[in-house]
């Protein structure tokens, strides 16, 4: 597991418009919040996306870009933004590399049933490259706005 103070790993990833996004792209100019989530359109996974829209103009006022992963195709993530209207990029991590690397592939039993899915978790970067919070096992109901207040005390 990742911890805080410890430089974040790169990456270099497709989002929703097929466009490769990359960690150094925001290095000396804003901060990251990297959050991890299981399925688009799922229901915790829809609240947590939506919270974040609502805040993003606050997010970007505080120098921060909203980034989401999961393992879901580009063309899940776009139908996912236009459904919704969400205002954030995601990164369809369908290799499962990116989750690798942040340490949120993990296995979970459900009903009984052991299966390997994403364990939804956070990470905010700051502009220099460094973990400056970590957050694994996130609740998504009121976590965008936890997530902004941990920016603004930056």
């Amino acid at each position: 597991m990742l911890e805080k103070s410890q430089p974040a790993p790169l990456f270099s990833s497709k989002n929703q418009n097929d466009e490769t996004v990359s960690l150094s792209d925001f290095f000396g100019k804003k901060n990251v919040v990297l959050y991890f989530y299981p399925k688009d359109d799922t229901p915790g996974c829809t609240i947590e996306a939506n919270e974040f829209t609502q805040l993003a103009e606050e997010f970007a006022t505080a120098d921060t870009v909203i980034i989401g992963v999961s393992k879901d195709s580009c063309a899940s993530h776009t139908d996912f933004i236009t459904k919704f209207d969400l205002r954030l990029d995601l990164l369809a991590d369908v290799d499962g590399e990116l989750c690798e690397s942040y340490g949120v592939w993990r296995e979970r039993e459900k009903n009984g049933v052991k299966s390997m899915a994403i364990f939804r978790s956070t990470f905010i970067i700051n502009k220099v490259g460094i973990l400056v919070d970590v957050e694994y096992g996130v609740t998504p109901d009121g976590h965008a706005q936890a997530v902004l207040n941990k920016i603004k005390s930056l």
